[in-house]
């Protein structure tokens, strides 16, 4: 009887020093950026892309893996290409803005070149590979491969996907607008090579730091992309 009193007397003790211990643990993360965003959710692996300002084309781009219950940076920051129009919280096909928010991968990347030793699954791009851009098309904002030379039966605004060398050396997709897909709500959000100037709403690093980012994620740790402005991204 008296084991059970002084079990029963403990277990409020136990208790609070479990809280207190909890609070400490949560207390003793950086204050960075990456520890401050609203919900990165089971991410292990996050990428964080703020912007100056709505209108700002270049962004800092900075890496970050989840360690011990806190987010600790990784490598960076970079400098980072945005839309020709800055980043948007309303985003909208051929608006020519990057899209704010948090946001995974998709399961395949791409490229002209071949996979430079990426552990997702790597698709190389030939003639006759689309991102569809038609909002009417059941195949918006998915990949389509037609016949090379062949008229694609959806409305195209530029050329196939082969017909970009530089940026589409090598790319991984941006899951925005894709579960589910919405009509309008823009297509194609990459993160592809830099060509040394604004996007028409992907994010583009130069070369050597994207082919970093590529080789380091990992689909196994569910990475997390959040873009967003220096005053709004920690909502995200």
């Amino acid at each position: 009887m008296l084991r059970w009193i002084a079990l029963a007397a403990c277990l409020p003790l136990c208790l609070a020093a479990s809280a207190t211990g909890g609070s400490r643990t949560s207390a003793a993360c950086p204050g960075t950026l990456a520890n401050q965003l609203a919900s990165t959710g089971s991410a292990t692996q996050l990428v964080t892309v703020v912007a100056p300002g709505h209108a700002s084309t270049q962004g800092s781009l900075q890496l970050w893996r989840k360690a011990g219950g806190c987010w600790r940076a990784v490598t960076g920051p970079w400098a980072a290409w945005l839309g020709q129009r800055g980043v948007s919280d309303h985003k909208r096909e051929g608006d020519r803005t990057t899209p704010t928010g948090a946001f995974g991968f998709l399961p395949v990347m791409y490229g002209i070149a071949p996979s430079p030793g990426v552990h997702y699954r790597y698709h190389r791009i030939v003639c006759g590979d689309w991102w569809v851009e038609d909002s009417r098309s059941p195949w918006y904002n998915r990949f389509r491969h037609v016949p090379c030379g062949s008229s694609p039966p959806f409305r195209v605004k530029s050329e196939d996907m082969s017909r970009s060398p530089t940026a589409y050396r090598h790319l991984a997709v941006i899951a925005y607008n894709t579960s589910p897909v919405v009509p309008g709500l823009g297509s194609g959000i990459f993160l592809h090579a830099s060509t040394g100037r604004p996007t028409l709403g992907c994010i583009s690093l130069p070369l050597p730091q994207l082919l970093t980012l590529l080789h380091w994620l990992r689909p196994s740790r569910v990475p997390l992309m959040v873009i967003g402005t220096h005053a709004e991204i920690r909502r995200f």
